[in-house]
């Protein structure tokens, strides 16, 4: 299989689906997967809300607990919105569902995810767009300027990876981790964001922050190449009071509050 079939590994003769019926698995599954599933659900409903998501392409997972390095990973043929906690695909680090499903994974969604998650203990979760904004600034040869608090908070655990493809090919793996080494956040070049957090919560509000920079970065572009650049010396006080406070601020507030919101838009995705 050469490097352009392989995009369409496991996904030959698969029948389209038509309607979508998810039967619940809470019962099925520890309370500690519940609950990850939950969250992890919860971040697909607001990917789509904030209008991040790129049809069903991208991905979000999360990790299982356990010395299996099993992870949770969208259904490819679901749009974010219909993501729910029992429909998430468990999948082993070869890429194969661990208990019977209806759905597919993406191969390189189960590329880019199966890399750091196999990687990093710490990689409890792992993030991934396709957003205008992130994929501009990821094309832009300076990277994530330092010209807003927001870019600044994160700047300094922003990690690169040069464009190889559509990730499909298991050597890449290597090359991302290698790329990505202790940092928590990376600009796939020509291609996305992504990020890594020790839970859902966290990883969704690194990226939270990431793509809100990338888009205030556009913004401040296509306005002139006039920048208020800020005083030697605070970027890198920016970046250390990042690493300490975003990780507080996303499990103790951000995230409880996000948890409520996507409650509101639509409690079937805890189902």
């Amino acid at each position: 299989m050469n490097r352009a079939e392989s995009m369409n590994r496991g996904i030959t003769g698969v029948a389209p689906i038509t309607e979508v019926v998810i039967p619940s698995i809470k019962e099925h599954v520890s309370a500690e997967e519940w609950a990850i599933r939950v969250d992890l659900a919860a971040a697909y409903r607001l990917v789509a809300h904030f209008g991040w998501d790129d049809l069903i392409f991208t991905h979000l997972s999360a990790r299982i607990p356990g010395p299996e390095h099993h992870f949770l990973l969208n259904p490819y043929q679901l749009m974010f919105e219909e993501v729910t906690a029992s429909s998430l695909v468990k999948v082993d680090v070869h890429g194969n569902p661990v208990n019977p499903t209806p759905f597919i994974t993406n191969p390189a969604g189960f590329t880019i995810h199966s890399a750091v998650h196999m990687a990093r203990e710490d990689a409890h979760a792992v993030m991934h767009l396709h957003t205008p904004h992130g994929q501009a600034v990821a094309a832009h040869e300076d990277g994530l300027l330092p010209i807003t608090q927001t870019a600044m908070l994160v700047r300094g655990d922003l990690a690169f990876h040069d464009y190889e493809g559509v990730a499909t090919e298991l050597e890449e793996r290597e090359r991302i981790v290698a790329d990505l080494g202790t940092k928590n956040a990376m600009l796939l070049r020509n291609h996305g964001t992504l990020a890594v957090g020790g839970n859902v919560g966290e990883c969704f509000i690194k990226l939270y922050f990431l793509e809100r920079a990338c888009q205030a970065q556009i913004m401040a572009l296509s306005a002139g190449d006039k920048l208020n650049h800020p005083p030697q010396g605070t970027p890198e006080l920016a970046a250390e009071q990042g690493g300490v406070g975003l990780k507080v601020a996303a499990n103790l507030l951000a995230w409880p509050a996000l948890l409520r919101k996507a409650y509101r838009l639509d409690p079937n995705f805890a189902t």
